[in-house]
C-alpha cells in the first residue's frame, strides 16, 4: 500500500481546533512516548530533528530547518518534512505537510493548555509576535474563546498593523507593559533570547502562554514571572532540561523541578488545572515530537475520512 500524501490546502479545511485539542488530550492517556531530539546549529541557523514513538499510535520523524535570515515574504523562516510510520509493521503510512502539522500542533498545544488553565470568561487576549505562529494563535484562540477581543504587539509596528488588518476584532498595542497588564491571556511567540514579559506586570487571574523559546539560550519571560505563577509544561521531558525558558532559571536555582506542577501526562489525574480565580498560570509550550505524532495522526484520520 502506497503511503498517503497529505497536502496543506486540501487537508486544512477538514480540521477543527477543538477536535485537535481533544486528540492531544486523548493521546496522553496512551503509554508515555519515547522521544529523541537532535539539534545542530550554524549560528543563527538551526537543524532540529524530532522523533517519537507511542505504543498503540505509531512513530513520527519531523525535521525542521530554522533560518531566521530568510527574506520576509519570500522564503519561510521555518521549513522541514514529517514522516508518519505504522505502529504495526513500521511501514511509511503518510508524508504529512510539514507546515500543516507545525501550525496545528503549535497552536493546538497552547489551546489545550488554555482550556485547562485560563479562566473560561477570559475576554482580552494579547498575542505577542505577529509572525506565522501569531496568526495561527489568533485562529486557535478565537475558536476556543469566541467572545474575546484581541490585542497584538510586535517589535515591528508594521507587522502588527498587517495582522490587525487581516483579522476581525484585533487592535494594535503600542506599549507592551500596558497590553500585558490589560490581558486575561498573554500568548507569546517571538524569537527573542532576552525576556520580554516581566513578572511585575502580571495581574491576578491571568494565563501566560510561552511558545517562542525553543533553544537552551532563549527566554520570553523573566525570573519574576516564573516565581509569581503556577508553572505547567506540555512535557517535562522536552522542556526542563532543554529550553532556556526553564533550563536557565532551574540551573540558577530560581525555581526547582518541583515548581513545575504538571504536564499533559497529568491530565487524567486532574493536576493539570487552574485551582482559583486569582492565581496566575504560566504554560511553556515545548512542542515535542510526541505532539507532532498525535497531531499528524489526527490529520491523517481526518484525511482518510474525507
Amino acid at each position: 500500500m502506497q503511503p498517503e500524501i497529505v497536502p496543506f490546502a486540501e487537508a486544512e479545511p477538514l480540521l477543527d481546533w477543538a477536535d485537535l485539542a481533544q486528540a492531544l488530550a486523548d493521546g496522553h492517556s496512551l503509554p508515555r512516548a519515547e522521544i529523541g531530539d537532535t539539534f545542530l546549529r550554524r549560528d543563527p541557523d538551526t537543524l532540529l530533528s524530532r522523533a517519537a514513538w507511542i505504543d498503540g499510535l505509531g512513530m513520527a520523524v519531523k525535521t525542521a530547518t530554522i533560518f531566521p535570515g530568510n527574506p520576509a515574504g519570500d522564503k519561510p523562516m521555518v521549513n522541514g518534512a514529517l514522516s508518519l510510520f505504522s505502529d504495526l509493521d513500521g511501514t511509511l503510512d503518510a508524508i504529512v505537510d510539514f507546515h500543516l502539522v507545525t501550525k496545528w500542533k503549535t497552536a493546538g498545544d497552547s489551546l489545550l493548555a488554555a482550556t485547562r488553565l485560563a479562566r473560561p470568561d477570559s475576554h482580552t487576549i494579547l498575542i505577542i509576535g505577529a509572525g506565522t505562529v501569531g496568526h495561527s494563535l489568533y485562529q486557535a484562540y478565537s475558536s476556543g474563546f469566541p467572545d474575546a477581543r484581541f490585542l497584538i504587539w510586535n517589535r515591528s509596528a508594521g507587522g502588527a498593523q498587517r495582522m490587525a488588518a487581516a483579522f476581525p476584532n484585533v487592535t494594535v498595542a503600542t506599549d507592551l507593559e500596558t497590553a500585558v497588564r490589560a490581558a486575561d491571556i498573554v500568548t507569546s511567540a517571538t524569537m527573542t533570547s532576552t525576556p520580554l514579559i516581566r513578572g511585575d506586570w502580571l495581574q491576578p487571574g491571568q494565563h501566560i502562554d510561552l511558545i517562542g523559546a525553543y533553544r537552551s539560550d532563549m527566554r520570553e519571560a523573566d525570573d519574576a514571572a516564573l516565581k509569581r505563577a503556577r508553572l505547567f509544561v506540555d512535557s517535562r521531558d522536552t522542556t526542563l532540561g532543554h529550553i532556556g525558558e526553564l533550563k536557565i532559571p532551574l540551573g540558577q536555582g530560581v525555581i526547582t523541578p518541583e515548581d513545575v506542577i504538571a504536564d499533559y501526562y497529568d491530565l487524567p489525574g486532574g493536576a493539570f488545572a487552574r485551582q482559583s480565580e486569582d492565581e496566575i498560570t504560566l504554560f511553556k509550550n515545548g512542542g515535542g515530537a510526541h505532539l507532532d505524532l498525535m497531531t499528524s495522526s489526527y490529520i491523517l484520520s481526518q484525511w482518510r475520512g474525507r
